[in-house]
């Protein structure tokens, strides 16, 4: 086997902490000594051992003279764990490959330095697009402390969100919706608007086995949420966060005492603030948001230039009506070439549902 195949292996093994380990990134440690593979690890759960000492901690045999291949960059500070480096010197490991740097300000290289000055020879890059494209939330939360926010919609091939009558269940088929709920597990949180709450009442909690349900975050400048809806209902023992620009106590008394967490946004342009609410779940540790909303919020949302990422799942149905919903309404472009741009996008099959998905160029990403 090649470095290549074992970092391949290194990656497999990274993507099994999907859902537990933000905003921590997703890691995979393999050893390797005479061929052989002796150890392998990941990062399983935020605060639990970092995948190089879980690799370690599970070797067959003395790990004196092998190879590691990671992931990402060992760390070399002391945080929920004590440095990855030392256990590496320690362990009388030769050799370290790398797949991507760290971007986190207390490892950036600091890491491979270390490691290289104590005599271990460490090489980088190894299936590194493929390494940072496991932690592009990672990449991005560290680089920005601003989540990284998908876009996501269902539509049939003529555009709609939603037949006349208001009713979108189902559009897409069960692979497809399956999904979705493996994305609720992966993004930290999931974003809607009141409007989308009083149409829908949804729960948006996680049905994907063994999964945890995200933060459910509910823009609501004016404060139109039903008590009685299922989100408030559940908010107890489901995080619900209200990001408001109501801040009259006495109307928001039953959300707090409901279990809801209130976050007061500045109001621009008639509606919360989405780049300020972006920066205060930033600081509060959510490094993605899963953004299920109508279409007035995911228009404020492009324009507010806080999305990263656009997931379009399209269904072979056609649904027609003038005025039936489609994913982006607001005031819209005026000019074609006022569009938002995407970039080339990856296609997934769901059955017979398609799934675009698109990173948003942010050099059209304006406020």
């Amino acid at each position: 086997m090649t470095d290549r195949d074992y970092m391949k292996r290194a990656l497999s093994l990274a993507g099994k902490g999907t859902g537990a380990v933000n905003p921590n990134p997703l890691v995979g440690a393999v050893i390797v000594k005479e061929g052989r593979i002796i150890g392998e690890g990941w990062h399983k759960e935020y605060g639990g051992p970092h995948a190089e000492r879980d690799a370690l901690a599970s070797c067959s045999a003395s790990a004196q003279g092998a190879d590691l291949y990671v992931t990402l960059e060992p760390c070399c500070h002391y945080g929920k764990t004590p440095p990855c480096t030392e256990a590496i010197l320690e362990s009388g490991i030769r050799r370290v490959v790398v797949g991507a740097a760290d971007p986190n300000p207390l490892v950036a290289g600091k890491g491979i330095r270390f490691l290289r000055e104590k005599g271990i020879l460490v090489e980088e890059g190894v299936l590194e697009d493929e390494c940072k494209e496991l932690n592009r939330v990672f990449f991005h939360y560290m680089k920005s402390g601003m989540p990284y926010v998908v876009l996501k919609y269902a539509m049939t091939m003529d555009g709609k969100i939603a037949a006349v009558s208001g009713k979108s269940k189902w559009i897409t088929g069960e692979l497809a919706r399956e999904h979705v709920q493996k994305d609720r597990n992966r993004y930290v949180s999931i974003m809607t608007g009141a409007g989308t709450v009083l149409a829908d009442d949804p729960l948006l909690t996680c049905r994907y086995p063994g999964g945890r349900n995200p933060v459910r975050i509910i823009c609501d400048t004016s404060l139109k949420t039903p008590l009685e809806s299922k989100i408030i209902k559940t908010a107890e023992t489901v995080p619900t966060i209200i990001a408001t620009g109501c801040q009259d106590e006495t109307l928001l008394k039953p959300y707090r005492k409901a279990g809801c967490q209130i976050y007061a946004v500045p109001v621009r342009e008639g509606h919360i603030d989405l780049k300020k609410l972006m920066g205060m779940l930033g600081k509060a540790g959510i490094d993605s948001v899963l953004l299920e909303g109508g279409s007035t919020l995911n228009w404020s949302a492009l324009k507010s230039g806080i999305v990263n990422r656009v997931q379009a799942y399209i269904a072979p149905k056609i649904f027609g009506g003038k005025g039936a919903a489609t994913p982006v309404g607001g005031i819209g472009a005026e000019f074609p070439e006022q569009a938002f741009l995407l970039g080339k996008p990856a296609v997934t099959w769901f059955g017979e549902d398609i799934l675009l998905e698109s990173e948003v160029l942010p050099c059209l990403q304006e406020s």
